[in-house]
């Protein structure tokens, strides 16, 4: 079954690039809102959820205060990815968080509130 590319963008109030960066890529950024426990290994980072799930990832690609890339080890597709990319909005000077991901088909609309919630309690806790 063919996997659908889908394409966030979160306006955020944020005006500090390296507290967004901070949040997007660094295992106590990531934490306060992603997941509940991370841990990093150089290129493999594993998110826990709750006290059973856990999942690694590399990171396949990165550029400071730009994005990180993140390739799920268990995934089948070795192209799939998620990004987490910052943007700046000249209009505003607010920061703009853009999410890449991978679904199926029928659940790209579960996959957009999964980030939705996600993005909230990222607004939440940075005071975004």
């Amino acid at each position: 079954m063919e996997r659908k590319k889908v394409h966030l963008e979160y306006l955020l109030n944020a005006t500090s690039k390296s507290i967004l960066w901070t949040a997007i890529s660094t295992p106590n950024g990531l934490e306060a809102w992603f997941a509940d426990r991370v841990q990093s290994d150089d290129k493999i980072v594993t998110f826990f959820w709750g006290k059973t799930e856990k999942r690694d990832a590399e990171i396949i690609a990165v550029r400071a205060y730009s994005f990180i890339r993140f390739r799920w080890l268990d995934d089948e597709n070795p192209r799939e990815y998620f990004e987490l990319k910052m943007t700046n909005s000249e209009l505003t000077n607010d920061f703009v968080l853009e999410i890449t991901d991978f679904t199926d088909e029928e659940e790209v609309a579960d996959l957009r509130e999964l980030w939705e919630s996600q993005v909230d309690t990222l607004r939440r806790t940075c005071g975004f």
